[in-house]
Order: C-alpha cells, then structure tokens, then sequence
C-alpha cells in the first residue's frame, strides 16, 4: 500500500491509491456517495471533517506547522479525536 501512496496527493487520490470507492468512504461515514465526491473537491473544510474523512480510510490525521528551523506536531487536534472516540 505505501508504494501507491505518495508525498503530496489529493483526497480523492489518496482513496483510489488505497482501493477504496466513494460508496465504501460513505459507509463508514454513513453518508452517501454525492458527499463524499463533495467532500472530497473541497478546498476549505473543517479539521474534523477531513480527520473522519482519513480515518473512514483507516489513517490518522496529524497537523504538523513547518518553521524554517523546525517542525511543531498540533496536539489539540489529537485530543480532539480522542475525546470524540472516548
């Protein structure tokens, strides 16, 4: 699987990379096929709907701020998903 996955893709290409169709992403989301193709053309969302959307393809959303002399990982998202499973 991680050699279909590359650096930088799209939502959509993210999900054919891991032969999952829109039908399967709205399942798991309980959401039907139309919004999922929404969703996934979208250019501004809300974080915890692009977190559900990557989880619903079995990964985990990290949001990481690249500084020029190093990265910082933005944990109140983690805590975030953590609460809503809990």
């Amino acid at each position: 699987m991680a050699g279909q996955l590359d650096a930088e893709m799209n939502l959509a290409e993210v999900r054919r990379a891991l032969k999952l169709s829109q039908e399967e992403i709205g399942q798991t989301l309980q959401i039907n096929q139309g919004s999922v193709a929404k969703i996934e053309k979208r250019a501004d969302m809300y974080v915890s709907t692009l977190r559900r959307f990557i989880e619903a393809m079995g990964g985990e959303l990290e949001i990481v701020a690249h500084f020029p002399d190093h990265s910082v990982k933005i944990r109140n998202f983690s805590e975030l998903s953590e609460k809503t499973r809990g």
